[in-house]
């Protein structure tokens, strides 16, 4: 079911939620079907997870996870970051604080369904996640290619740079091209700094068990800034797992072989968190 109506909690509606997000969307030049945002699953499932894609990706990115989730009894929610799917001079003016926000709302909506909720986050996503999380703790997160520290050696200036480069060119496969910008804005990576310096200083506040997932292949992030990560995190119940060098950034689509791997532990950490409560329960 696309979209599930499903009136619980403060009475707010699944439904309108996604359909709001999609007029959104469409009105801030989202042209594309698999850029908008979705929702997928049961509408009287007891589990949701929302779904946060990285920095200039989209919602299609988590699409897959989503999929494979739904089939599993979730309700999911797949939002989309301001400025994505749409263009690179629109990322370029937008901020840490919008995408925040974004989040935000996002899990403020799960939760009102009266459902148990958990998150999803790809790389900045994943930061973004455990940010709202400093707020709003969710049964749990998944974060996939998380970071303290970007691999490009400039990318600590982009707060100076951004005055005299706008965007950066990177490489996307034609394939791909649809659903991510081969020009990144340089502010992009500005607001991607100040996320991370925020978080380095609050990462022994968030509390909600966590799974984090990186490979040796990511040539976007310096990974043992993951461990850093994962090391400062202040989850009593947290889990590491490395894939090898065959394994790139983006962990959820087909162009990672070990895709099957992370649906799996992905699905296996979340339902594990749902036995859990309901087992303390009796």
């Amino acid at each position: 079911m696309l979209y599930p109506d499903n009136r619980r909690g403060d009475g707010g509606t699944v439904q309108s939620l996604i359909e709001s997000e999609i007029a959104r969307a469409r009105a801030d030049g989202c042209t594309r079907q698999e850029n908008l945002p979705f929702v997928l699953g049961d509408g009287a499932a007891r589990n949701a997870v929302l779904l946060v894609h990285g920095f200039s990706g989209s919602p299609w990115e988590m699409r897959p996870l989503g999929t494979y989730l739904a089939g599993r009894g979730f309700l999911v929610y797949g939002l989309r970051l301001p400025g994505h799917g749409t263009t690179p001079e629109d990322l370029a003016g937008k901020t840490m604080e919008e995408w925040l926000e974004t989040v935000a709302a996002g899990l403020r909506r799960l939760f009102a369904t009266g459902t148990s909720v958990s998150g999803v986050g790809q790389s900045t996503g994943a930061l973004l996640l455990l940010l709202a999380a400093l707020e709003q703790a969710p049964a749990g997160m998944v974060l996939l290619s998380p970071f303290l520290q970007v691999r490009h050696r400039l990318a600590p200036a982009a707060g100076i740079l951004r005055f005299f480069k706008t965007y950066q060119n990177t490489s996307v496969t034609p394939q791909n091209l649809p659903f991510y910008y081969d020009r990144r804005p340089v502010e992009g990576m500005h607001q991607i700094n100040r996320i991370t310096r925020c978080l380095r200083r609050r990462l022994k506040q968030i509390k909600s068990p966590t799974l984090i997932v990186s490979a040796q292949g990511d040539r976007t992030i310096l990974v043992p800034s993951a461990m850093r990560l994962y090391q400062e995190l202040g989850s009593a119940h947290k889990e590491y797992h490395l894939f090898g060098p065959e394994a790139p950034h983006v962990l959820t689509t087909p162009d990672n072989p070990r895709q099957g791997e992370t649906l799996t532990l992905t699905a296996s950490f979340l339902a594990g968190l749902y036995r859990q409560q309901t087992s303390s329960i009796f």
